[in-house]
């Protein structure tokens, strides 16, 4: 329980950054980095799925209100691609306008940031319908985003459901 108080804490710390210069934090081994997207996301959010990151949207239904319009603390859901076989989840820290958000999540990068967590990544919306069926996600690497566009599914709002009665 303490270790997840001050992951929340230092998120929140670090989540005060400028929404245009992303960061990579520095490797925080009581953290748990290096971290996978999932449980990252899982602490971060308070959204209780398993499964891999694909999985996440269907295995929301019913638990949790799905959508196509971002809120902060919601859960990104990027499908999988032939590049990215387990897809991806993210955290969103801000909404910035309609077809841009930044998000908070861990393992985008590769090489030495590979498994770590960054903060304050813009993703935006690139789909024709203005929808979030379409993104492209900052890379730290290049300081720009992505010149690949993912397959989004939605956002996960992490209140639960009520399941009674």
């Amino acid at each position: 329980m303490r270790a997840v108080l001050a992951l929340l804490l230092l998120l929140g710390l670090a989540a005060c950054g400028s929404s245009r210069t992303a960061s990579v934090a520095p490797l925080r081994p009581q953290l748990g980095e290096p971290i996978s997207c999932v449980p990252y996301a899982r602490a971060r959010s308070g959204v209780t799925l398993a499964g891999d990151a694909w999985q996440w949207w269907d295995a929301a239904a019913g638990r949790y209100d799905r959508g196509a319009a971002p809120r902060p603390g919601s859960v990104l859901v990027i499908g999988r691609t032939g590049r990215m076989r387990l897809g991806h989840v993210a955290v969103v820290s801000r909404v910035v306008g309609r077809r841009e958000v930044l998000v908070d999540h861990a393992n985008w990068a590769t090489g030495a940031a590979r498994g770590r967590i960054t903060t304050d990544q813009r993703v935006v919306d690139v789909s024709a319908g203005n929808d979030w069926s379409l993104v492209r996600v900052w890379y730290p690497p290049i300081r720009a985003l992505g010149n690949t566009a993912y397959p989004a599914r939605g956002f996960i709002h992490p209140q639960a459901r009520y399941a009674g009665g």
